[in-house]
């Protein structure tokens, strides 16, 4: 690991926590070359699980991707940021229990937009008017009025 200060990379694990409820490891450092204290977050990769875009392309999953689209999704909504790192966690636990390793983005966004109804009905329709490719108001008006929703 780099240090951040001098940038070499010979440094020392002080001390390890699991991160709340999640999978991610916190590590507190100190480097060796000029003695600095600074603390790491340390995620696995998940590179097997491959997303399948909407004009064929395969990308590996990130999870830094799908967080990001639900706080653009909840920006500026009263929403805890543990929730959405609860349903990234949750959506990753879920791809992660299937059989596949290959998953299209269409799957990906279902299970995004049942979690966001749960955490904020806002966030929702926000991250489904992106997901949904409404091409005109009218679309948008007459799938909101429906009783059962997207998913």
């Amino acid at each position: 690991m780099k240090c951040p200060y001098c940038h070499s990379n010979k440094s020392k694990v002080l001390e390890t926590r699991h991160h709340k409820n999640d999978s991610r490891l916190r590590r507190r450092r100190n480097c060796l070359q000029c003695d600095m204290k600074f603390n790491t977050l340390e995620t696995v990769l998940f590179e097997d699980i491959m997303v399948i875009k909407k004009d064929g392309r395969r990308e590996p999953f990130q999870r830094e991707k799908l967080l990001s689209s639900l706080q653009k999704a909840c920006q500026k909504r009263a929403i805890p940021h543990e929730a959405l790192e609860k349903a990234v966690d949750t959506i990753l636990e879920t791809l992660k229990g299937q059989e596949k390793s290959e998953f299209h983005s269409d799957e990906v966004g279902k299970m995004v937009m049942i979690y966001l109804k749960k955490i904020d009905e806002v966030a929702y329709v926000r991250f489904a008017s992106v997901y949904m490719s409404f091409k005109a108001i009218n679309e948008f008006i007459d799938t909101i009025g429906k009783d059962t929703p997207w998913v």
